[in-house]
């Protein structure tokens, strides 16, 4: 997601700030004491989303609700660390592929809703069913590949229409709610869930349209693990705002672009205040793959080295990111999955004269203007595609027209709107454009986008390999992890030699924290998971002892 780049001036800064603390009121959290007995107090960790007039809702299938809040409410059957894309057992135990159109769910026992009432393998069939009658509560898309779902015992097995080991994945992100409560619903689209029964870590406490507080769920099945004992939210204000609310401490973390983050937030409390920005989808230079030279493998193997991603990072970025890996995964954390003979996790060097040298090899000249020459003899003139807007990406685009400019071709970069370059891509009516995927633990999804039987919305580079159409469907029958990865690994390796298209920066996931009330927190020493992966977080977190 692009980001438009803000700065104001330093008077209209104090400005917001002056008129930021005169206008707080309503309940405000004590995030500076602490419980004791190695309990944190409260923890503050910014907006809870529900637009500009955020009312009570907590109904985990409907995208008002109040984020983050129900995350911390309702749990899915496994949790999964996005980071390396390793699966933990939650309110399940554990799953089996039978085979796979078959998947079977071990469910926890001894888990208890937060009214008393027992958790059970009832609750799990009830919600995947009102999911089916009631299909916007299918946001996940699970009932397109769902046939039906029964409970024996505690074991809950799911048929499939076809093989959907890839839908595995859609099953981790959803939440499961109360049959005892939710089966006396009349209408569960609309409902708003005013008072929750949940199995998560928190219950709520208050809510004022300015500021959510949950806290500590006693019955927890894991509440020796929470050392919280309030979570606060707010009603997010302008991003000014929120970025002098965190310069100045008042939140425990939060995800949140801040230029210039080492001044702006690490130098006001170089102690306390950190921040990591791991990698999330891939940002690549997409080239039509219906057209010259851009179906020649040799050009697109001569743009991976023709392209400073350092630059694009440092100027585009403000350093924040990290060059993209050419097997299709983020990196580090799904370096796992590469092919051991693949060098440097399959990230490409900047290398001019390699490109001219590929270029040169296979069969492109250069005329007396020292411009490059297609076969067909004529000077090679590229349009490059952005966003308009996008002021990040405009900014890559310049860095990347500079450096193929410099190897001796011509790109022109136009930014029409968003709207016109979607519909000319799915045309294929583009010489090249920024293209994204990747990023999620979804494999098949992370290589969706090369799959030639899909619309043109998705596979919008208009690839076509049987090969890889038949990788993507060993994929989607995969039943274990050691053959998940050996069909993932195919995928990659592919990426690596082919180039479909060229990785050059990933996205980042934005986090900053302190560790000024609580430790703990997942970083780049200690990943282990995403920032957004918030019930492995909170059962990380300790209070601080400085």
């Amino acid at each position: 997601m692009a980001k438009q780049r803000c700065f104001l001036s330093f008077t209209s800064l104090l400005l917001l700030l002056i008129v930021f603390l005169a206008g707080c009121g309503g309940p405000q959290s004590n995030g500076n004491t602490k419980a004791g007995n190695g309990m944190i107090d409260t923890l503050d960790g910014g907006g809870f989303g529900g637009g500009d007039n955020p009312q009570v809702n907590y109904n985990p299938f409907l995208s008002n609700a109040l984020l983050p809040g129900v995350n911390y409410l309702y749990e899915p059957l496994m949790v999964e660390d996005n980071y390396s894309c390793k699966v933990q057992p939650w309110l399940a135990t554990g799953f089996k592929w039978q085979d796979p159109e078959t998947l079977i769910f071990t469910i926890r026992q001894g888990v208890k809703w937060s009214d008393g009432q027992p958790f059970g393998p009832d609750d799990v069939v009830f919600t995947l069913n009102m999911m089916q009658k009631y299909p916007a509560l299918d946001t996940q898309g699970i009932w397109q590949s769902l046939n039906n779902v029964t409970a024996q015992g505690n074991q809950v097995t799911l048929k499939f229409k076809g093989p959907s080991v890839q839908v595995f994945e859609r099953l981790l992100q959803q939440a499961i709610v109360s049959k005892h409560v939710w089966e006396k619903v009349s209408d569960p689209v609309t409902f708003t869930d005013p008072k929750p029964v949940v199995t998560g870590p928190f219950t709520v406490d208050s809510f004022n349209q300015e500021q959510l507080v949950l806290k500590r769920n006693p019955n927890y099945w894991q509440a020796d693990k929470i050392k919280v004992e309030h979570l606060v939210f707010h009603k997010a204000g302008s991003i000014q705002v929120e970025q002098l609310k965190l310069a100045r401490g008042s939140y425990d973390w939060n995800a949140m672009f801040v230029p210039n983050v080492q001044q702006a937030y690490i130098a006001r409390d170089p102690k306390h205040n950190h921040y990591w920005f791991p990698a999330g989808g891939e940002i690549s230079l997409g080239m039509n793959l219906t057209k010259a030279p851009f179906n020649d493998l040799a050009f697109r193997q001569a743009m991976a080295y023709a392209i400073n991603r350092q630059e694009i990072s440092k100027k585009a970025e403000f350093g924040y990111v990290q060059p993209a890996s050419q097997t299709g995964l983020s990196v580090p954390g799904q370096s796992s999955f590469i092919p051991s003979d693949i060098p440097n996790m399959g990230i490409f060097p900047f290398d001019q004269q390699k490109a001219l040298n590929i270029l040169t090899q296979a069969g492109y000249t250069k005329n007396a203007n020292n411009k490059i020459l297609g076969k067909d003899g004529k000077p090679i003139t590229i349009t490059f595609l952005v966003q308009n807007g996008w002021t990040d990406w405009i900014q890559a685009a310049q860095v990347i027209q500079a450096n193929l400019n410099a190897l001796g071709l011509t790109v022109n970069v136009q930014t029409p709107s968003p709207e016109i370059i979607e519909s000319r891509r799915k045309a294929a009516d583009y010489d090249m454009l920024f293209s994204v995927h990747g990023g999620s633990c979804n494999m098949y999804d992370t290589y969706n986008y090369l799959n030639s039987r899909v619309d043109p919305s998705v596979n919008y580079l208009h690839f076509k390999d049987p090969a890889v159409d038949k990788m993507l469907d060993q994929l989607q029958q995969a039943l274990t992890v050691d053959e998940q990865k050996k069909a993932v690994s195919q995928l990659a390796e592919y990426s690596y030699q082919n180039f479909p298209d060229v990785p050059l920066w990933y996205g980042a996931h934005w986090f900053e924290y302190s560790t000024k009330r609580a430790v703990g927190w997942p970083d780049a020493n200690n990943p282990y998971c995403q920032p957004g992966d918030i019930l492995l977080v909170i059962t990380h977190l300790k209070q601080s002892l400085e």
